[in-house]
């Protein structure tokens, strides 16, 4: 007994040294620094939880958060209905689902600084490609990723809150790029749902809709909820865009800075190391009960056949 725990021991070593060195350490690390005003010249004070309580009377910190449930809220849901709808379709049998698999794949695989400078390119106000397009439906340009103004504002012409349009842009691009990572992970779950239950729906006379809301969906439950997981975690943690894509990084006035960017901000252009540390402790934290959420809520409704 004592050898097999050994050798399970000296198995599980490498792994281990690996998550302790880059993900256990770094994070108690950035706690110890959270409790320090800490600069570009290393600790200065201790400040104890002084920074964790100035974060919460923060406005700008809060609405970073905002910026970043508009983001949440506005993509995960687009990508998993569009996730199921692309797999549903290619998992019939069309000609080229493989070249079509592949197509919608490809921007996972690809460099986000790449994308988001050939986006830019395209949402590009007086010269990008969106507006050209726009223009032979006699759509006006619009300033894509420097209008400020809620979209909600825009579309129904009153001052109504909601995510603002350069903010509406950034989803937009969140959504193209990690559609094709859904419909991968849906195609797999399809597969594995036998297809005598269809027969059998075939027998009964139900027909394609009535297969698909009372067996494809209630079975892609486990597969769904998965996704909503890694789906929120993902674009709460969006960053590369904005600082690629928004100028000022974040801007127009502070419209596209997301938690994350607001930590890069404070530790890396403020060297605010000891608030910036703060920042990101408390996003880890959140993340943490969301997810705790998501588990104890989510997946009470969540069909395991």
């Amino acid at each position: 007994m004592r050898k097999n725990l050994i050798k399970a021991l000296i198995f599980i070593l490498p792994s281990f040294v690996i998550i302790a060195a880059f993900r256990i350490f770094p994070l108690i690390f950035s706690f110890l620094v959270s409790l320090h005003d800490w600069g570009i010249e290393g600790p200065k004070d201790f400040k104890g939880f002084e920074n964790f309580v100035f974060l919460f009377k923060d406005i700008e910190f809060w609405r970073s958060l905002l910026n970043t449930f508009y983001y949440v809220m506005g993509v995960v849901p687009v990508q998993l209905i569009l996730g199921l709808f692309f797999a549903v379709f290619l998992s019939s049998r069309i000609k080229g689902r493989t070249f079509f698999r592949t197509i919608y794949y490809i921007p996972i695989v690809t460099s986000i600084v790449a994308i988001a400078v050939v986006w830019k390119w395209i949402l590009n106000p007086y010269r990008g490609f969106a507006n050209y397009i726009l223009s032979f439906l006699s759509i006006p340009p619009l300033k894509w990723l420097e209008e400020p103004k809620s979209i909600l504002a825009i579309l129904f012409s009153k001052k109504l809150p909601g995510p603002s349009f350069a903010l509406f842009s950034l989803m937009l691009l969140g959504i193209w790029q990690h559609t094709g990572f859904n419909i991968i992970i849906y195609l797999a779950g399809l597969e594995n749902i036998p297809k005598t239950y269809y027969d059998a729906a075939k027998i009964d006379g139900a027909g394609p809709v009535k297969q698909f809301f009372s067996i494809t969906l209630p079975l892609l439950g486990p597969t769904t909820f998965y996704l909503l997981i890694v789906n929120t975690i993902g674009s709460y943690n969006i960053f590369a865009p904005i600082w690629i894509m928004t100028s000022p990084p974040g801007g127009p006035l502070g419209t596209t800075r997301t938690v994350m960017y607001y930590f890069y901000q404070q530790s890396f252009e403020f060297w605010n190391l000891g608030y910036g540390s703060a920042v990101a402790i408390v996003s880890f934290a959140l993340i943490v009960l969301l997810t705790i959420f998501q588990r104890k809520v989510v997946e009470k409704k969540v069909f395991y056949g």
